[in-house]
């Protein structure tokens, strides 16, 4: 296992990741199992990098007005508390299967990222469940009975499989919420960043995470991120979308072909 090698791989997906308001842990995940980490350890030190590479982008992200914090605060508590349960109980489930369910939400994230997502304005619905939300000069509905089951359910399995869930969170806010891409991202990267956090105590509590060889990924994470933040900032990242999509279906394909040869 070269460290160096590793280190140069963790760059490149922080800064194209953090980009797109994605943590990266799929692809911190795959490039450490295929490095001859162990998917237990390899799912803790990508919790702990998606944390470096999404606080770093959100700072930049919040510096630019690109962060609904309110949105955040009442979506996100779901998310934090089934990221931590599905961290804490991974160490109870075998690393085969922990494979099989990552590949298979790989190849799902590709699936979401091939939707084109149109930004649409939204029409006010004043119902029990249904959030009329106004940040800076956006208008937005948050149906609320959707969002917070769906943003649980992904919380669970990134905590459990070291993945951001970025990848089902941006088009959940754009196409169900009518979120404005530039806001779901950066919206996403302050989810993200509290997300892998609770993942990684989950993987702590169980001694699964090894700080020595983490914290110089970590570094590394949050360079990615300062730079893949600003970056982010005058770019379009719906163009990078099909890209990404491509790249996820690979990343998951052979992470299958990793388990059954």
């Amino acid at each position: 296992m070269n460290i160096y090698y590793i280190g140069i791989a963790v760059l490149f997906i922080a800064i194209i990741m953090a980009m797109v308001g994605k943590g990266g842990g799929n692809f911190y995940v795959l490039t450490l199992v295929l490095f001859g980490v162990s998917m237990h350890q390899a799912a803790s030190t990508s919790q702990s990098m998606m944390f470096g590479t999404s606080l770093a982008a959100m700072l930049i992200f919040h510096k630019n007005k690109r962060v609904d914090w309110k949105l955040a605060l009442v979506i996100a508590p779901s998310i934090y508390i089934m990221a931590f349960l599905g961290g804490y109980f991974a160490s109870r489930v075998e690393a085969t299967t922990l494979k099989i369910v990552f590949a298979s939400l790989l190849i799902l994230v590709s699936v979401f990222m091939f939707i084109k997502v149109k930004e649409k304005e939204s029409i006010e619905i004043h119902k029990f469940g249904y959030w009329n939300r106004q940040f800076n000069e956006y208008k937005y509905v948050v149906n609320l009975w959707i969002t917070i089951p769906v943003t649980a359910i992904v919380g669970l399995f990134a905590g459990a499989t070291g993945i951001s869930g970025g990848a089902f969170i941006i088009p959940l806010m754009v196409m169900v919420c009518k979120i404005p891409m530039e806001v779901a991202i950066g919206t996403s990267s302050a989810m993200v960043t509290t997300t892998a956090l609770m993942g990684l105590l989950g993987y702590s509590l169980n001694g699964n995470f090894n700080f020595e060889f983490a914290l110089p990924l970590i570094i590394i994470a949050i360079i990615g991120g300062i730079i893949g933040g600003s970056v982010a900032i005058k770019s379009k990242p719906k163009n990078l979308k099909t890209i990404f999509a491509f790249t996820n279906l690979f990343a998951g394909i052979l992470m299958l072909i990793n388990i059954l040869f």
